[in-house]
């Protein structure tokens, strides 16, 4: 008997993502654990997997499609032995325009209906007999199924292909061609990172504290451990040290807020704000207190590199206690960045600067770094923030006691 193959929720949150690209063709034969399509969550590409043997009898849904609900059919796998006989019957079924309202109407039902002079409801359009596809295109174009007329697919069913083509002849098609905007999509990341960002500025009081340190004594180590271990490492990875080591210097640091507790994390997770072409994710460098700077430099550089191919795996980014996010190589001097819940801080690194600095009765040439802490004053107090605030410009200006 044909099998459905659903769209599959590959996180925890995922509600929708986009298929991505097919691994395999239709009759192809499919075994079991075999990778057979990779699928775009929001925040990275992942590798789905057959979970039944047989034959790709159907795609349903193309490569390269987004909004592709969890648990919505994308393909048909056929049982050996079975045919286009046994698919179309299937298809069928699945093609089957719902009718949300069955009910026999009694007759002051009918006059009422009858005087409403509303354009076709939701209701009138799922009596219109047309694919699944064609549906989800027309609701998001805002076309009326009934205006369409008969479609180009079996027992003039609406499909997909006759949606596009009204879309091509539309007047807006037309005026498209003179405009000079652009619609971008809104990916499936940037939806996500626009809602916690919302959420996070709209419900998490923020406050903020910055400290500048001067990385005369960090410069100089970072070159000598280059020598001896010829190994490049870079400042941020002496800031992520050093947050390291001002979490274990400060546990109520080390906190996250979940709504009707307050949660003492036992493991210090750093999370690192990574620029990828979506948007942003934040890969984790798990118990960094315990790693050396070494070890640091290798993880950061192997969860930079995987974010960027997209191959991160969700227990990769997802968690975390505290984020460091630096825009220094971008020659920012310092910012403030938005706390990405339920941590309740993140620290914000600008660029290493070089700025006349005031020594006894001297004016010297001084390379100093601004460092700004988002915290969220619901579980974090000034007080509290001020001693690792303490702690971190230590570390980094001294960088002996944390190595």
């Amino acid at each position: 008997m044909p099998v459905k193959i659903l769209m599959p929720a590959l996180s925890p949150t995922m509600k929708e993502g986009t298929l991505a690209k097919w691994l395999v063709s239709e009759g192809a034969k499919v075994e079991a654990g075999q990778v057979i399509a990779e699928i775009e969550t929001d925040k990275a590409t992942m590798e789905f997997e057959a979970v039944d043997e047989g034959v790709l009898g159907k795609i349903l849904i193309p490569a390269k499609t987004a909004g592709v609900k969890v648990n919505e059919p994308i393909a048909v796998l056929l049982d050996d032995g079975e045919g286009n006989k046994e698919l179309e019957e299937f298809l069928s079924e699945i093609d089957k325009p719902t009718v949300t309202d069955d009910k026999p109407k009694t007759p002051n039902e009918d006059k009422i209906e009858n005087n409403l002079a509303s354009p076709p409801d939701a209701r009138q359009q799922d009596r219109i007999v047309a694919t699944p596809l064609a549906k989800k295109i027309a609701s998001i174009n805002s076309i009326d199924l009934s205006l369409v007329g008969s479609g180009s697919g079996p027992n003039g069913r609406i499909v997909k292909n006759d949606l596009l083509k009204l879309l091509d002849n539309s007047p807006q098609a037309e005026m498209r061609g003179h405009c000079t905007e652009t619609s971008i999509p809104v990916s499936p990341m940037r939806r996500v990172i626009a809602q916690r960002l919302v959420e996070s500025k709209q419900n998490v009081p923020h406050f903020y504290l910055s400290v500048t340190c001067y990385l005369q004594h960090l410069l100089s180590a970072k070159k000598k451990f280059e020598d001896c271990l010829e190994k490049r490492v870079t400042v941020n990875d002496f800031v992520i040290k050093a947050c390291a080591f001002a979490l274990h210097k400060n546990p109520a640091m080390n906190v996250s807020w979940e709504g009707d507790f307050i949660r003492q994390n036992q493991t210090i997770d750093i999370s690192v704000a990574v620029a990828i072409a979506d948007g942003l994710i934040t890969p984790i460098i798990f118990s960094a207190d315990k790693l050396s700077l070494a070890s640091i430099s290798e993880k950061v550089k192997e969860l930079v590199g995987k974010a960027k191919m997209g191959t991160l795996q969700p227990r990769e980014f997802q968690g975390g206690s505290f984020t460091v996010s630096n825009l220094g190589m971008y020659g920012i001097d310092e910012f403030t960045a938005i706390i990405n819940p339920p941590q309740a801080a993140i620290l914000a690194v600008g660029t290493a600067r070089k700025v006349p600095t005031v020594f006894g009765d001297e004016i010297v040439v001084s390379d100093v770094v601004t460092l700004t802490l988002s915290c969220d004053h619901r579980v974090v107090d000034g007080a509290v923030a001020a001693r690792f605030m303490q702690s971190l410009k230590k570390a980094i200006e001294d960088p002996v006691i944390m190595l």
